[in-house]
């Protein structure tokens, strides 16, 4: 493989577990999480402050001014933007030298945007009807057993990415023009979706 994927995720889909099977199928990097530790590292930025951001849009004037101070005393070349913006512009900039790096495979953050002026680039959105992620969130939290609850968590976070998405992307969360391909990983399941989108590769890396 010798592009980078991108992958979009509706919260419980399996997104993130497809995208670490097709980093390990293809012997390639795979950056979800630790993607913020090196955006902190490269910024200055404390690594709490992008864990607190995290694919929020956090951008109201009240938040930005008090929680702003939480910046102060870090060396970051983003000092007169608001907090959320400091974090977008941070990731943004480490989301781009990942991709100089070599073929890989970055989770959200809006890495597709990010990455749209390189046409190496292929862009991906799992999603799944409401009762099989729910089904997989219980999963994941076996604690949890009140589904009302698990249903409200998928609506929030969903909500939380779209808002981050929407706000500092042109372009639409989850909707189809936005992305090359869109997958229901309920169709296949995780591994069939893995096999579709690795089938799709390998006809665009030709």
């Amino acid at each position: 493989m010798n592009s980078i994927i991108t992958i979009g995720r509706q919260f419980g889909s399996g997104g993130r577990e497809i995208g670490e099977k097709i980093a390990a199928k293809y012997n390639v990097k795979f950056y979800d999480k630790d993607l913020l530790k090196r955006a902190a590292k490269e910024s200055g930025l404390c690594h709490e402050i992008f864990e607190n951001n995290d694919e929020k849009n956090n951008g109201s004037f009240l938040y930005n001014l008090v929680t702003d101070t939480y910046s102060f005393g870090y060396t970051s070349p983003y000092v007169e933007l608001p907090l959320s913006h400091k974090v977008f512009l941070a990731q943004f900039d480490t989301i781009k030298k990942i991709a100089e790096e070599g073929p890989c495979v970055i989770v959200g953050r809006c890495a597709d945007y990010a990455l749209s002026e390189r046409k190496d680039c292929l862009n991906l959105f799992i999603n799944a009807p409401i009762e099989d992620r729910i089904e997989r969130i219980k999963l994941k939290f076996p604690a949890e057993k009140d589904v009302s609850k698990i249903k409200d968590m998928i609506v929030k976070t969903d909500k939380s990415r779209a808002n981050y998405y929407n706000y500092y992307s042109i372009k639409k969360w989850g909707r189809a023009d936005t992305y090359d391909l869109c997958i229901n990983s309920s169709i296949l399941g995780i591994d069939g979706s893995v096999e579709l989108i690795s089938d799709f590769i390998d006809r665009f890396n030709r």
